[in-house]
């Protein structure tokens, strides 16, 4: 498989959930109540997940999640136009330096879909412990008081779920190829779905927490990050790359994330300035 197959799927995915995306948060109230328009929102982002899935099962999760980022970029000019507004210079300036870090960063490490199965065993005892500490961080939000920390403990809780939905979506594909009629029999299916609801209550809280410049960046962050690492770990995917170049990726990391936190910010500041929070928050 070409891999420029699930890179085009990725990025599709990518523009939808920045649609959904947009559309959800508009759609919110302050008190994270669920309007008409958050449901046809989530159709939009739910077709983004269904793309990212379908590039999941055909890429590697080091080539799908980083283009999946671009979301935050494509937010960019769908937010602007639903405002009636032009985009700021500084905006387009840390979109562009997403886009080189993300073009970069592919180009350096040049992943591959890997054909090893993960443990069994090994990755049911490493998602579930990773899952439990979730939700004892959704917990842990539910019972704070200050609107900061809660957004956080939300965004991070929320980002962290659906990079973990990533990981069991690659199993499940692996599941599908080997088996295709036997792949119901398996955990992965059955631990996916209430991954996913998971990831999608933990950010709808996080939205209703009404601080959106806390929340939103920590998801954004959190989803790569940990989908990457648990790739790494689980499915042993590599990049093939030397000491220097390592330097140089981990330099391209870092930027990345630095322009995923500031576009992540703006969009926050602007979904603050939309909805204002209510006094008891």
């Amino acid at each position: 498989m070409h891999t420029w197959v699930p890179a085009l799927l990725a990025i599709a995915a990518a523009l939808l959930i920045a649609a959904g995306t947009v559309l959800r948060q508009r759609s919110s109230a302050a008190s994270g109540a669920i309007a008409a328009g958050w449901w046809i929102g989530a159709s939009i982002a739910f077709s983004g997940f269904l793309l990212q899935a379908s590039a999941l099962g055909l890429g590697s999760i080091l080539l799908v999640q980083p283009l999946v980022v671009l979301a935050v970029l494509f937010a960019l000019p769908l937010e602007a136009w639903a405002d009636h507004r032009n985009p700021r210079r500084s905006e387009w300036a840390w979109g562009g330096a997403l886009v080189v870090c993300v073009v970069a960063f592919l180009l350096i490490a040049r992943p591959v879909s890997t054909d090893r199965r993960p443990d069994v065993v090994i990755m049911g005892c490493t998602v579930g412990a990773v899952v439990a500490g979730l939700i004892a961080l959704v917990v842990v939000a539910e019972r704070c008081s200050n609107r900061h920390h809660k957004s956080l403990l939300y965004g991070l809780a929320s980002g962290a779920l659906f990079g973990v939905s990533s990981l069991l979506i690659k199993a499940v594909a692996f599941r599908v190829v080997d088996a295709p009629l036997s792949v119901f029999v398996h955990f992965e299916v059955y631990l996916l779905v209430p991954v996913v609801l998971l990831a999608v209550v933990a950010q709808q809280r996080a939205f209703g927490a009404g601080d959106l410049q806390t929340s939103f960046p920590a998801m954004n962050v959190m989803e790569p990050t940990v989908a990457m690492v648990l790739g790494v770990a689980l499915l042993g995917e590599t990049l093939k790359v030397g000491v220097s170049a390592t330097v140089l990726l981990a330099a391209i990391l870092a930027l990345s994330v630095v322009a995923v936190v500031k576009l992540a910010k703006h969009a926050a500041i602007r979904g603050d300035q939309r909805e204002p929070v209510p006094a008891d928050r």
